[in-house]
This record gives structure tokens, sequence and C-alpha cells, in this order.
């Protein structure tokens, strides 16, 4: 019997929900995903924080063709001197201030909070995380404990690791949990899965304040925020507030698999002995991701990197394009940005008609009552007017 390519998706593909969109895409180029259907869709989620420089960028497909033609996998993490890991270690160090001078290539985000913890406890040699409700950080068993969710997403997963414990986001008398106990503090400068929740300069200075009396370690999870999408190429630069250890990755890849952790070497150093091979993978640092990676990294920076400046412009056009009597609030910075309507099945709606009409949009984790908007960077203006033209007809039907 003939099954369709949907039917053998439900069939045999894992589902992570009861309720995929199940959207066939034929292909992607720029700001749109092509369905079978023949229907072209505007991505206003770039895979989530992904597809930062669009679908199929033409600088970083021809990195990935040009080191597709000299290997594809030569050697576990670490053991071989890779060009394209060496580059790229270095174009990022670059970009960041000088103690943050020592990569270690991972394949997601989620293996980078798990390195960034296990570097944490060698480090220090103390027990304890904070992390912040609301919080997403990844759902291994070791980011699933730092996940600041209390109930739905963690259902069923227990017990998990001991000594984490969580604060409120950008409350300051929550920091006295700090303690020289405390391993790690690991946190987002910006709550993305709260519904874009921005911290105070303020607040993350007395952050700094807090782990630096107590030789606590400061871990900022940059997986959704990194690579230009809020206006900077770090989102801490907006704040003046410098990490111990930084954690990429979504962005970083171009559309391929990779994350990284990144600290000073002498930090690094301690999972390289006592024991050796502190952390162990076999495809982190993979050279055609990490050749898309710096196709990344150099297309971002390219004409005094001018991709990300625009970002403001663009960010600022979407504030005033949407105003409608049904969007209560827009949080946003750069192009990450939260549509708050106060309801969710407004937003379920919106995401329905949305598709309908050709746009692509989502949901937050743990804010139900707004949508989210994070476009590829290289977005253009004309582009901007039309997918806000089409959210008001939008907001309109809904009523």
């Amino acid at each position: 019997m003939y099954l369709s390519e949907r039917e053998l998706f439900l069939k045999h593909i894992a589902q992570t929900s009861p309720f995929p969109s199940k959207l066939e895409i034929q292909k992607a180029k720029g700001v749109y995903l092509y369905l079978k259907s023949g229907q072209k869709c505007m991505d206003l989620i770039s895979g989530i924080a992904v597809s930062s420089l669009g679908h199929c960028h033409p600088r970083v497909t021809q990195a990935i063709k040009h080191q597709l033609r000299k290997s594809l996998h030569q050697m576990v993490y670490g053991e071989f001197v890779e060009s394209q890991q060496v580059r790229l270690a270095k174009a990022l160090t670059d970009t960041l201030p000088k103690h943050l001078n020592n990569v270690y290539f991972v394949n997601s985000g989620s293996e980078a909070v798990e390195v960034a913890m296990k570097l944490a406890k060698k480090y220090t040699s103390r027990p304890n995380f904070l992390s912040a409700w609301s919080a997403y950080h990844g759902s291994t068993h070791g980011a699933l404990s730092l996940f600041g969710e209390k109930n739905t997403l963690k259902k069923g997963f227990h017990p998990l690791l001991p000594g984490v414990e969580h604060i409120q986001f950008g409350i300051p008398k929550d920091l006295k949990k700090i303690t020289r106990q405390t391993a790690a503090v690991i946190i987002e400068v910006i709550q993305s899965e709260a519904g874009i929740r921005i911290s105070e300069k303020s607040y993350l200075l007395d952050l700094r304040k807090r782990c630096n009396e107590t030789g606590t370690l400061l871990v900022f999870d940059e997986i959704q925020t990194g690579f230009g999408r809020t206006g900077k190429f770090w989102a801490f630069e907006h704040f003046d507030v410098f990490p111990d250890i930084l954690l990429t990755a979504k962005a970083m890849g171009g559309g391929l698999p990779l994350g990284a952790v990144i600290a000073d070497k002498k930090v690094m150093n301690c999972l390289s002995h006592d024991p050796i091979l502190g952390h162990i993978t076999t495809f982190g640092g993979n050279p055609v991701c990490c050749a898309a990676s710096l196709a990344t990294v150099q297309t971002l920076q390219k004409n005094q990197g001018q991709i990300i400046k625009d970002v403001s412009k663009k960010r600022k056009l979407f504030l005033q394009r949407l105003v409608h009597k049904n969007i209560v609030e827009v949080r946003s910075i750069g192009l990450h940005m939260a549509i708050e309507l106060g309801d969710a099945s407004k937003v379920q709606k919106v995401m329905e008609l949305g598709l309908k009409k050709g746009l692509l949009l989502d949901f937050f984790l743990f804010n139900d009552t707004c949508f989210r908007i994070a476009p590829p960077l290289i977005i253009s203006m004309p582009q901007i007017d039309k997918a806000c033209r089409l959210l008001l007809e939008i907001l309109d039907e809904v009523g």
C-alpha cells in the first residue's frame, strides 16, 4: 500500500507533540519557505532564531560546497588541527572581550549547557547551580534540571539533578541565593521563551557583583540571542556586563548543527586533566558545520557589520507598522520580538490565519498570550511592510 510522505512522517518519525504542523516544505530560500502545495510562506521565525542569514545564503552554501570537496568528518573533537575549527575559533574570540579566548565546539545548545555545568563544577569544586524561572536552557537531563518551569515540560522526568535552585529573573533580592556553594549562575540576558523579557542593566551589574563576591561563575546563555539577533553581535554588549562563560548555538551554524562554549583558557583547561577527556563529543566542531559558521560570521561582519547595523531600523519599522487594538504590547530588542495579545486563543488564531496568508509565526514555551517574530536578519524593508500589512489584516479578522 502506498503511503504519502506525511503518512510516513507520522508512522516513522518520532513525534514531540500530538499536534505537529505537518507542513511539507519543498525548498527554502532567503526569507521564504516553499510548500509542496505551491504556497510561498514568509518565515518570520527563522527556524527559531537559526536561519539568521535566511535560508541557503549563497556565501554559506558556497563555503559548505568548498568544504565538502575537502573532508567531512576527520576525527573526534579535540585531536586534530582542523583548519575550519581553528579559523572559526579565532573569528569568534575576536568578537569578544579578552578573557573569552578559548572555544569548545559542540553539536547543539543543549550540549553547550551540559558542558558549562561540568566545567563550572570542575573549576569551582562546588555542587550547586542557580537559574531563573521561565528560562529555557535545553532538554537534556542537566539542562532540564536548570529549566525554569515548574510543571508541564518536566513532568515524568524526575528526579532531576540535585543542587539546582531557581531565582526570579530581574529581582535583585533573589541574588542573595548565590553563595560560596554555587558553582555557576546560568542565565539568559534576555529571556526568550518567557516572551522576550529584557533585563535591566542594573540587575545584571548586581548579578555580576554578587558572582564576583562569592567566586561563582556567571554563564550567559546566548543560544537564541547571539549572532546579531538583538542588533549587536552578542546581546550582552547592550549591557556592558561580561560573563565568565558564554554559550551559543542556533544561528551559529548558518543552518547546520553547531554550538560552542567559550571561556578563559585557564577555566577551560580543567576539562583536560584529572581526569583527561572531561567532555567528549564525536561530532562537535564538524568541519562542514564550522565552514558554514565561519561564512556566517564573515557575512555578518561584511561592510563594517552592515547586516547587524540594519537590525535597529528594521525593528523600528515593525514597531511603527504593528499598531492595532488587539496588540497589548510589543516587547522587543532587535529582531527578537513578542507581540502580546493578552489572550492565548487569539494567538492560536493568528498563527492559523498567518499560515493561510503565507506568514509563518510561532508561540513561546512559557508565554501563550503572545506570538514570536524573529525573521531572518536579511529581511528587507518592503518584506517587513508586506508582513505587517498581512498581520494587521489577520488581527482585524481575529476581532
